[in-house]
């Protein structure tokens, strides 16, 4: 009899629901040229997840993280797509390179999969209207238009050229930037396609000078903007270089060093100067990390898909997905709400300066 008894107790247990953890899938570059890019969105991820859990999790339930390199590369990123859809993982933070982002987008929207992008900026990745992607940073036609005005503004006479490194991202900005200035009047002296992963641009440069350009504005990364940079200075043009949010590295001044003063480029408001900030960042300083560029926008990514769904009350990422558009929330990089798009709303770039190793706001 006790047997049995001890028999129908263990048949029991064993029928119980299993306590499910929700596994966040990381997807970015971990190696390669842009490592710092994903870098950054990777500490703010495992920083929010660690908070978040010493809080008691969501909804009683604990995160985990599964973290995969695409190195920015689109095929890759597509096999780390299917390799989160074939684990069943239904959260994803990532990618950073819009060129990664917009293809896994594909797998992720036919595995009903929910996708928030810290960092990738270009319009097509929300404008394919797939409903479980969104992205909390902003898009490539708001900051490549703050780029524009800026040089129309502050540069009135010069002579502009627009180089990009016909990259998703890259091309898309400055297309964007050659657009609104031609819109003010300006027709650039040049628009050029310099190739990514070489070490020597003198030709390039050597052409920028002939022409006596007087703004570059570069759509591209910041390892070949700094190389850019750096030969610039070397072969004695003043040239003012702008470019975007791909530059918001300390990697870029490691490249460039003293040559990379003045240097300008387009980013959104310092999320490290939000109260809602103020107690994260001090976490990571106290580590001896400094949470720069799209750190804190990694860590709103997690915060996001947790109040969606706590919202939605389950972990189901179309129910998360329409929870998330119901009404703005608090992150750390402040209040942020979604677009039927998936876009961030309330979204506004403006124009940093890099000054003896580090960027400030210097307005729009």
């Amino acid at each position: 009899m006790k047997k049995l008894s001890a028999l129908i107790v263990a048949v029991c247990l064993t029928s119980l629901p299993a306590h499910a953890d929700i596994t966040i899938g990381l997807a970015g570059p971990m190696t390669g040229s842009y490592a710092a890019l994903g870098d950054q969105p990777r500490r703010g991820v495992i920083e929010a997840i660690a908070d978040i859990n010493a809080k008691g999790g969501v909804n009683g339930e604990k995160l985990v993280l599964d973290s995969e390199d695409d190195a920015c590369d689109p095929k890759q990123a597509v096999n780390v797509a299917n390799q989160f859809a074939s684990k069943g993982i239904k959260f994803v933070v990532g990618h950073a390179c819009s060129g990664s982002s917009i293809p896994a987008a594909k797998v992720y929207n036919e595995e009903n999969i929910l996708m928030i992008t810290p960092i990738s900026t270009n319009p097509a990745l929300t404008d394919a209207g797939y409903k479980t992607i969104f992205r909390v940073c902003g898009r490539d036609d708001q900051q490549g238009v703050v780029q524009a005005k800026y040089i129309t503004k502050h540069f009135p006479t010069a002579k502009v050229a627009v180089i990009h490194d016909n990259s998703t991202a890259g091309r898309g900005q400055a297309e964007v930037i050659k657009k609104t200035l031609n819109e003010a009047g300006v027709k650039e002296a040049l628009f050029d396609v310099y190739t990514p992963g070489e070490h020597d641009y003198s030709s390039l440069v050597s052409k920028l000078k002939a022409a006596n350009i007087g703004v570059l504005a570069i759509g591209g990364y910041h390892t070949e903007a700094g190389l850019i940079t750096r030969q610039i200075k070397q072969q004695g043009a003043n040239i003012q270089v702008i470019g975007g949010d791909a530059l918001v590295t300390d990697e870029f001044w490691s490249i460039t060093g003293p040559a990379g003063e003045g240097v300008l480029m387009s980013f959104e408001p310092d999320a490290r100067n939000t109260p809602e900030a103020k107690p994260v960042v001090e976490a990571f300083r106290k580590t001896g990390y400094e949470p720069e560029g799209y750190t804190l926008y990694g860590y709103a990514a997690v915060q996001a898909i947790v109040e969606g769904i706590k919202r939605a009350g389950t972990p189901d990422p179309i129910k998360v997905a329409a929870a998330l558009r119901q009404a703005p929330m608090q992150t750390v990089i402040g209040k942020i709400g979604f677009d039927a798009k998936g876009d961030v709303t309330g979204s506004s770039y403006v124009v940093y300066r890099w000054h003896d190793g580090k960027y400030a706001e210097v307005g729009e």
